[in-house]
């Protein structure tokens, strides 16, 4: 007799944000499988700007309030880009990255996927659900990564492409076409 495991799955298809903008239409898919002690973090993207390293996260709000994927209403200052600043108030903060390692929650580095010359890359990485619930805590003040009411965000936008000066989002070293968001998506627990 085949013994079930408790297993949840949950889904972020993720689509492009600032495409007329940027000229490329980012987008792929987001899985998150979370059994006993591993949460398995799966993205695969498409169409990003190729050659070059992605930042991608989730975003949420610290008091569980659900998350959502910003909309040309969240460009406030009207410059035709919605920046990483514009992004809070629907989206919240940038909480745990999808990088070499999830766990340590260390945002600003040089640690992410980059694409290949097709603007293709895939990430994969198991991570210790104990010790990113025990970062997550010291961060936000709770264990309950509450993944779904959360939204994923893939950024970077190569330093060629000019960006006009009310685009925010610069991160210590980091300019803001790295932190540029190029797509997002809800992240849903996935039917059965």
């Amino acid at each position: 007799m085949e013994r079930k495991t408790n297993m949840k799955k949950y889904i972020a298809k993720i689509e492009p944000l600032n495409a007329l903008k940027i000229g490329y239409e980012a987008h792929g898919q987001a899985e998150f499988t979370v059994e006993g002690n591993n949460l398995h973090i799966k993205v695969e993207m498409f169409d990003t700007p190729e050659n070059i390293e992605h930042w991608e996260h989730f975003h949420g709000f610290p008091d569980g309030k659900e998350a959502s994927v910003p909309t040309i209403e969240q460009d406030t200052n009207l410059d035709g880009y919605i920046d990483l600043i514009e992004t809070e108030p629907v989206s919240g903060t940038t909480m745990v990255p999808f990088d070499d390692a999830p766990h340590e929650m260390n945002i600003p580095h040089d640690g992410y996927p980059v694409a290949d010359a097709n603007g293709h890359y895939e990430y994969e990485k198991d991570v210790p659900l104990d010790k990113l619930q025990a970062k997550f805590k010291e961060a936000f003040g709770s264990e309950d990564l509450q993944l779904d009411k959360r939204v994923v965000y893939v950024h970077g936008i190569p330093d060629s492409l000019a960006l006009p000066d009310t685009v925010a989002g610069e991160v210590m070293c980091y300019s803001a076409n790295t932190t540029l968001p190029i797509a997002a998506g809800k992240i849903e627990a996935a039917q059965d």
